[in-house]
């Protein structure tokens, strides 16, 4: 008896679980659609915003904007890292922790002095049981975050750049490639280092009227200057740069507690089968000695 007793209490106690883990399941999926579509609006805008930038840019521009500048060795970095608040997630959080110490790691052995930015619950109480110093710390970024949180958190260490307080600024952050992919990614965010203008890519050989043909060349009329446009769109690329980085983290993080859920959820169906078998056959041992002694007992009175 006392072994179907404890038999049917794992049994309640995994059901419940499932339950739990199912509806986190059902939660998240609902949530990373939603996280999702974000993550996919938000690239096509950085895109073309860099592509725009990577044009206007030439050697003799790049001397006029500290965003632009690049320091002839690096003797202080900042490390922003995004992690989330809850856990739950599988290795979501770890790879994030991981990927943000490696950094730091190598920055400090080629000499630099680096200070830590912490985003989310998890990544600062890692840190603070580790007793390394962390500058700032903040976990109100949420699923409702917008360009503006996204400034909150960059604009700081973007001013300290153009100060040269700051030599570069990395951000560690989590790239949504699809709900079962969410690596762990660096950007150098400062000082900025757009992409070469497509035309780069594939127009060797090509005469200019070919490139435009071709759409790697785009005609601007430029009203104001190039200056004056550099001037707006790059403390506006390093915003958006944050806040891609930000919408690709939160849908990371339901892909990865989706998948953590889902993982859970199938687990306890395996234990919950392997257990009711055991239960069945220690029931029916119970009951067949049962009857066997009734049986034994009725055949001593005769």
């Amino acid at each position: 008896m006392a072994k179907t007793r404890e038999l049917r209490r794992r049994i309640r106690s995994i059901t419940k679980t499932r339950q739990i883990t199912k509806t986190m399941e059902m939660v998240s999926t609902s949530k990373l659609k939603r996280a999702s579509d974000r993550a996919a609006s938000a690239r096509p805008y950085a895109r073309r915003l860099a592509e725009v930038i990577s044009r206007l840019l030439d050697p003799e521009l790049r001397e006029r904007y500290p965003l632009l500048r690049r320091p002839a060795s690096v003797k202080r970095a900042a490390v922003l890292m995004l992690t989330s608040n809850r856990g739950l997630a599988g290795a979501f959080n770890v790879n994030l922790i991981r990927e943000t110490r490696g950094l730091m790691t190598r920055l400090r052995r080629e000499g630099a002095e680096v200070e830590l930015h912490a985003v989310g619950r998890k990544g600062i109480g890692f840190f603070r049981f580790r007793k390394e110093p962390m500058a700032t710390t903040t976990t109100e970024i949420g699923e409702k975050s917008t360009i503006d949180d996204a400034g909150a958190l960059i604009e700081p260490l973007r001013d300290r750049f153009e100060r040269g307080e700051l030599d570069e600024v990395y951000i560690v952050y989590a790239q949504f490639r699809s709900a079962l992919s969410t690596p762990p990614g660096v950007i150098k965010v400062l000082p900025i280092d757009p992409p070469p203008p497509p035309a780069a890519a594939g127009s060797a050989g090509l005469g200019r009227d070919q490139e435009r043909e071709n759409g790697w060349i785009a005609n601007y009329i430029l009203s104001p200057s190039a200056e004056e446009i550099l001037g707006q769109l790059l403390p506006l690329y390093v915003r958006n740069t944050m806040y891609r980085a930000i919408v690709e983290t939160i849908a990371s993080e339901h892909g990865a507690r989706r998948t953590a859920m889902k993982s859970a959820t199938d687990n306890a169906g395996d234990i919950l089968d392997s257990l009711n078998r055991t239960y069945n056959r220690a029931r029916q041992a119970q009951i067949t000695q049962e009857i066997a002694e009734i049986v034994g007992g009725a055949a001593a009175l005769e």
